[in-house]
């Protein structure tokens, strides 16, 4: 008869426990050791093919020939991973990163392409921060910049510069206040919903429910979900707040209300009204005050600045979109606004 399978006693289930953690531990350090070793070995394969193409100068005119040959010969010898597109990438690895030992081990090789396909440098640099900081996937910073982050976080903050820029650049996206989370537009395209449908209020917040990985993606570092229609009860009224986060980053609520309109008075009053319950009723005493954030397809500048204006509490105004933006027209915006800042002699 085969041997019972016992459940295991308390003292069992710690040693499992302890060995189980042991090996997770050793199996994350071989793979940052080997993703190490693959970062170096190409970036000196890069290094290798560019200084070969240096040496005489008519090499360099001839680099997709170079490439060809190079790919075939190093395929026969060594197998698959040497196709003419990937040694391209090595050596723009190394024409790019000008140093090895600058490169991050948290990322891959295929995080490294991706960022490869963007040739302003400060641009680069962000995203490579930021997937560094935020843990991203490759496919979750092949989106990021697809949605041009990079653009609207500096048209977030109303007036770009060129510190603005280089402060991305050098260290990403850094939380230290509430405007500090706010994208303008946001970008909601992975519902899948046409632009033009008309949709109810209660259509976005099930849909936002439903992809709550990717929101908390779009909405950034920190964001944790504690629910739907939060229930605030005033003078035995009861109001609900569509959407409830709490930001870790910034140890405060974070308010959302959908709107299918445009910004309007009104929705500012709501949700000013929300964020007073919050900290009387709701935040502990190490919380910060809540952050409010109206979400709206539409908004004035005019209209934001009476409605919001004079509120002690933070709230915000933000536009979403249901598809990707046009890229050409966030970068052009946000040169326009530099250009037109270095002209009025403000750049620093």
């Amino acid at each position: 008869m085969a041997d019972q399978i016992l459940p295991l006693n308390q003292d069992i289930k710690l040693v499992v426990h302890e060995i189980g953690e042991l090996l997770v531990a050793a199996r994350s350090n071989v793979a940052r050791q080997v993703n190490n070793e693959l970062l170096s070995t190409y970036w000196n394969i890069g290094r290798i093919i560019a200084e070969y193409e240096q040496t005489v100068p008519e090499r360099a005119d001839y680099g997709k020939q170079t490439l060809k040959e190079l790919s075939k010969a190093l395929t026969a010898e060594f197998g698959k991973g040497f196709s003419r597109a990937n040694l391209q990438n090595m050596r723009s690895f190394y024409l790019t990163f000008e140093k090895c030992q600058t490169l991050s081990g948290k990322l891959s090789w295929s995080h490294y392409c991706e960022l490869l396909s963007i040739s302003d440098p400060d641009k680069r640099s962000f995203y490579e921060k930021e997937a560094v900081n935020s843990n991203w996937s490759v496919r979750e910073l092949k989106r990021q910049i697809d949605s041009s982050l990079f653009e609207r976080l500096l048209l977030s903050r109303g007036d770009a510069n060129k510190e603005q820029v280089l402060a991305l650049a050098e260290k990403g996206i850094e939380i230290a206040e509430p405007a500090d989370l706010i994208r303008d537009p946001y970008v909601f395209e992975f519902l899948g919903i046409p632009e033009d449908k008309p949709m109810l209020e209660s259509d976005l917040e099930r849909a936002l429910v439903q992809q709550i990985e990717k929101f908390l993606l779009e909405l950034g570092r920190g964001f944790m979900f504690v629910g739907t229609q939060q229930r605030v009860t005033i003078n035995n009224t009861h109001y609900y707040v569509d959407m409830v986060f709490y930001n870790k980053i910034l140890r405060a609520y974070v308010l959302i209300e959908l709107k299918t309109t445009k910004l309007t008075p009104e929705a500012a009053g709501q949700i000013n009204m929300y964020l007073n319950y919050y900290a009387s009723e709701v935040n502990d005493p190490d919380d910060n005050p809540p952050i409010g954030i109206i979400l709206c397809t539409e908004k004035d500048s005019i209209t934001a600045e009476y409605a919001l204006g004079g509120l002690s509490n933070n709230i915000f105004a933000s536009r979403y979109v249901l598809v990707m933006p046009n890229k050409e027209q966030l970068i052009a915006q946000v040169e326009a606004v530099l250009e037109k800042r270095k002209e009025n002699g403000s750049e620093s």
